[in-house]
């Protein structure tokens, strides 16, 4: 094997060794497991949730962006930052209340709220449903990612099984300890290698940051703007900055909660809202990639491999290999985490067994199967969920006018008007996706959730105006003393207070 296969080996070893150290004997509390206890800080929360914005499209993606759509790729920069700004009032009373209730997962939040059953199995099937893709994309990720910079097809297949039975190896023993220890290794290697090849790439091609942009003003000056209604043009923009940073901001991610849910106390989250829109700013690294690419490959240049390519054109094989294990440890560490959601999803809002025990069992029997699935599919039918793949982030984005009425309205809003608009919104998104004609080049999210919203206030305006039923209120957290009588009223223990 060649020098960088060797390199990335050690690294796949490497980061399955950090889980494995996250814990010195295996969880066997759902709690600990999923949430680490609810006993994070400042520095390893931060890891946590700073881990969705560097996955594999940062190597793979970002970078490719630009070459297919110039500069409305850049939509990826705002859309962070304006999503943390609301989480910075939003999520430390999603912590205090999910503290308060037992809440592991999103589907408990919303299953309590509303205190609907309904509403906690759509949503955990609309979860799992759509987080297995994404699983999916971080296994064909990282396979090809070693493929590319080995040049060795049966190299990237054989990086996929080894990583992931490790992968579920660590998560079965540690849970989100052991993402928490892998985070650490995974965004310090990164960093370091993002600015070794996106300083050294320009420079060495083109002589430097500003001749890049020199050149493409004179050969393509389209791509230095948004502009017109068609692919990447400023409808494509703009509607997807808004349904990203909507997805943000309302912690849409199945996977996004038990990072807020793991926080020692809801100060901790307000002090990482502060600062993680700056660690958002290094995406702009790639992006200069990608002009870069455009210069020297041409705009017809494959767009995943951009990046990459240009890398290995001038770098020893020991650097490509410390770049191959940036880029796997950036597979591998979010998808530990989409294992963990996708698997308490499927124990405590699907399966729902009776005692602890069983449900814990279902859970770590989850990640087996979960992961086995996702990497026969990424072997041997790379393709098949390439089209629900798109799904991913525009149909769990349908979650927010729920989560947002749960948490922001005083007047509370039934279960059924939000289920409605969940499948409404998400039977727009379906469609749009598969069968329909989009108006515009825009985010078929964007028209899902208005139809969602809509079809929550004429549903609503519909309940009220009929005789309702004792009890039939569903039960929001529009307020700190609302809670606090909830848990009273409910004979449940409130957890430390922030």
């Amino acid at each position: 094997m060649s020098t960088i296969a060797w390199v990335a080996l050690a690294g796949i070893v490497v980061i399955a060794l950090l889980g494995f150290l996250g814990r010195r004997k295996p969880d066997l509390d759902l709690a600990e497991w999923t949430v680490g206890g609810h006993k994070f800080g400042v520095a390893t929360t931060w890891l946590l949730q700073a881990g969705e914005v560097f996955t594999t499209f940062t190597f793979l993606g970002t970078a490719g962006l630009v070459v297919s759509g110039g500069a409305a790729s850049f939509y990826s920069m705002p859309y962070v930052p304006l999503g943390y700004l609301a989480l910075y009032f939003i999520a430390p009373r999603i912590w205090r209340i999910a503290r308060a209730r037992g809440h592991l997962t999103q589907a408990d939040f919303l299953e309590d709220a509303y205190s609907s059953r309904t509403v906690g199995i759509v949503v955990a099937i609309a979860g799992v449903l759509f987080l297995l893709p994404y699983l999916q994309l971080q296994i064909t990720g990282l396979g090809l990612i070693v493929e590319l910079v080995t040049g060795n097809h049966s190299m990237g297949a054989w990086s996929m099984v080894i990583a992931f039975v490790l992968v579920v190896a660590f998560v079965l023993w540690s849970g989100l300890r052991g993402v928490a220890t892998t985070a650490y290794f995974k965004d310090v290697l990164m960093i370091v290698m993002l600015f070794v090849v996106c300083i050294a790439v320009p420079i060495h091609y083109t002589g430097g940051f500003t001749h890049v942009f020199q050149v493409v003003q004179e050969k393509m000056p389209e791509m230095l703007s948004v502009h017109g209604t068609e692919a990447y043009g400023i409808p494509w923009y703009i509607s997807n900055m808004a349904i990203s940073a909507i997805g943000v901001a309302f912690a849409t991610m199945p996977h996004n909660w038990p990072p807020i849910m793991s926080a020692r106390n809801s100060t901790v989250l307000r002090r990482n809202y502060l600062w993680l829109p700056f660690y958002n700013t290094l995406i702009v690294m790639p992006l200069v990639v990608g002009y870069v690419a455009l210069v020297v490959l041409g705009a017809n240049a494959d767009p995943d491999s951009a990046l990459l390519s240009l890398a290995s054109g001038m770098f020893p094989e020991w650097v490509m290999g410390l770049v191959a294990v940036a880029g796997i440890a950036t597979a591998m560490v979010p998808a530990a985490s989409l294992l963990i959601a996708v698997s308490t999803l499927v124990s405590r809002n699907l399966v729902r067994t009776r005692s602890a025990k069983a449900q814990f069992t279902v859970t770590q029997v989850t990640v087996v199967v979960a992961t086995a699935l996702a990497l026969f599919l990424s072997i041997a039918m790379p393709n098949l969920l390439a089209n629900l793949l798109l799904l991913t982030f525009s149909g769990l984005d349908q979650l927010a006018p729920a989560i947002a009425a749960a948490l922001l309205l005083r007047r509370k809003v039934g279960s059924v008007s939000v289920v409605a608009g969940m499948l409404a919104g998400l039977a727009v998104v379906i469609g749009y996706t598969f069968w329909w004609t989009l108006p515009w080049a825009i985010s078929e999210g964007i028209i899902g959730l208005a139809v969602n919203v809509v079809v929550v206030v004429v549903v609503e305006a519909m309940r009220r105006a009929m005789s309702r039923r004792p009890g039939d209120e569903a039960v929001s957290f529009s307020s700190e003393e609302e809670v606090i009588e909830a848990v009273g009223r409910r004979g449940l223990t409130e957890g430390e207070p922030a």
